[in-house]
């Protein structure tokens, strides 16, 4: 699934779009092999007469069961799953038939961390959570390149700091020469 333009406003622009890692889709996908593998094994070594074809039709579901719930829903889940962070706010959403979103305004966020265990860090990828003002936590498994990731993420929120405008930066600088005490 396309994450939706209108979502973002009309000055917003998106720095990074991710979906967690691929590493999500490896096993739902030999879930799936793996009772294509059953259904065909029990079509062909099961007796055609009465009673094997009732088997046949037993593994059938069993495998179509497993299939669907252990292969393509997660496989689902996964393509469904969106970050994206944009130049004004870190935008999680995720669901398949019912979507939930999550908006982190870049102001708002206090601290941000990266792990990785020894796999992830194989693999490329790791875990980023997000602490914003009101003790709002956002977590982001299997971030691709969650290096790159903390590192982008952390130039916007400066640069959003620094824009011009902004009431810290203007109480921090004096007017004039006149307001600045001559040292002596």
């Amino acid at each position: 699934m396309r994450f939706p333009d209108d979502v973002l406003t009309d000055d917003e622009d998106v720095v990074l779009h991710l979906r967690p890692h691929a590493r999500a889709a490896v096993l739902p996908g030999l879930v799936l092999l793996v009772a294509l593998a059953a259904l065909i094994v029990a079509w062909v070594m099961l007796p055609t007469n009465s009673g094997g074809r009732i088997g046949v039709w037993v593994v059938a579901v069993v495998c179509v069961v497993a299939a669907v719930r252990r292969g393509v829903w997660p496989l689902l889940v996964w393509r469904c799953t969106h970050y994206v962070i944009t130049d004004e706010r870190v935008l999680l959403q995720d669901g398949v038939l019912a979507r939930e979103r999550r908006d982190l305004p870049l102001a708002r966020i206090n601290d941000h961390t990266m792990s990785e265990s020894l796999f992830d860090r194989m693999l490329g990828c790791g875990t980023l959570t997000i602490d914003s003002i009101g003790d709002q936590v956002a977590v982001l498994e299997s971030v691709p390149h969650v290096h790159e990731v903390q590192t982008v993420l952390y130039e916007l929120i400066e640069q959003d700091r620094l824009r011009p405008g902004d009431e810290d930066l203007a109480d921090d600088e004096p007017a004039d020469d006149e307001d600045v005490p001559a040292r002596r």
